[in-house]
């Protein structure tokens, strides 16, 4: 059992890159993938995709990949020529027309003042977007960050799953004591019907009708097939439980069944010791729920 809730991290790097990859998930219905990543990437983002799909089921996943460039291809200097040929042209011009000024020197300095000023000199990072072994770096270095947010979800998920058992136990009690309680309830049920009737109609009562009401008062409120299913679903929740796969919408599934036939074991009985323990199935129910929402 996993959770959809986790965080992971993985930190690669040669002599020319260094990839950081951070992997954050939360709760939702399918999966739902966001990937942040520099547009040097932006081609193999489908193959990065399709690589979380593999692992993930569920969640919204969140990934940002932080890439830089170290050593000697850390940055590169890039001049802007074209653009400091003109501010040349019109500024010598310029100074000429306007000012009169023929000091080559100080056109040049002045020049090169306002070049470092508009930063027609600048300094860029800049990678191949076909370089493969920058791409095999962004694959190896994801699959890393993917395992730690594996672990994360299983060390949650081994978390929600004890949860679950306790409360699947307290369950367990309940229809077990149902279960003794119905038939107790039935005899007594019957003994005060037949009292009833003796009292109201004299001491002349037709056993056969007494018996064919009392099974039909007996029918509308047999709650058997309702208690047997609960048997077989509780069975099952162990099995997913324990299961090797994601089983978050089975269990959503699963507890819904079971709320259905508590719902109308409650509607069916009116002994108060019956709704007291219908009431307390479904706050047990209630608490599985809630966890069962975080499980992928």
């Amino acid at each position: 059992m996993k959770s959809m809730t986790g965080f992971g991290k993985a930190i690669r790097e040669t002599e020319e890159y260094q990839l950081d990859i951070e992997i954050k998930s939360v709760n939702q219905r399918f999966l739902d993938i966001q990937i942040r990543s520099p547009k040097v990437l932006n081609g193999i983002e489908n193959d990065l995709r399709q690589l979380i799909k593999q692992q993930l089921s569920r969640g919204r996943i969140e990934v940002f990949v932080n890439f830089s460039l170290i050593g000697d291809n850390k940055k590169k200097v890039v001049i802007d020529w074209a653009l400091i040929d003109s501010l040349t042209d019109q500024l010598s011009e310029g100074l000429k027309e306007r000012y009169g000024c023929q000091d080559q020197l100080s056109i040049g300095r002045l020049i090169e003042r306002l070049a470092v000023k508009e930063d027609f000199v600048f300094i860029e990072e800049k990678a191949d977007e076909n370089n493969e072994q920058l791409i095999e770096l962004t694959m190896e270095t994801l699959k890393a960050a993917l395992d730690s947010i594996e672990a994360s979800r299983k060390k949650e998920g081994d978390a929600l799953a004890s949860v679950i058992r306790q409360n699947a136990e307290e369950f367990k009690s309940v229809l077990t004591k149902l279960n003794s309680f119905i038939e107790l309830y039935e005899q007594e049920f019957q003994l005060k019907y037949q009292k009833k009737l003796e009292e109201f109609l004299g001491a002349k009562v037709d056993e056969q009708r007494l018996l064919t009401e009392l099974a039909i008062l007996l029918e509308r409120g047999d709650i058997h097939e309702e208690l047997d299913r609960l048997a077989i679903h509780i069975q099952k929740l162990d099995e997913l439980i324990a299961a090797e796969y994601p089983v978050g919408r089975e269990l959503d599934f699963l507890i819904q069944e079971m709320n259905r036939e508590i719902n109308t074991i409650g509607s069916k009985s009116n002994a108060i010791e019956i709704k007291t323990q219908v009431v307390q199935s479904k706050t047990i129910l209630e608490k599985i729920r809630e966890q069962v929402q975080n499980i992928e």
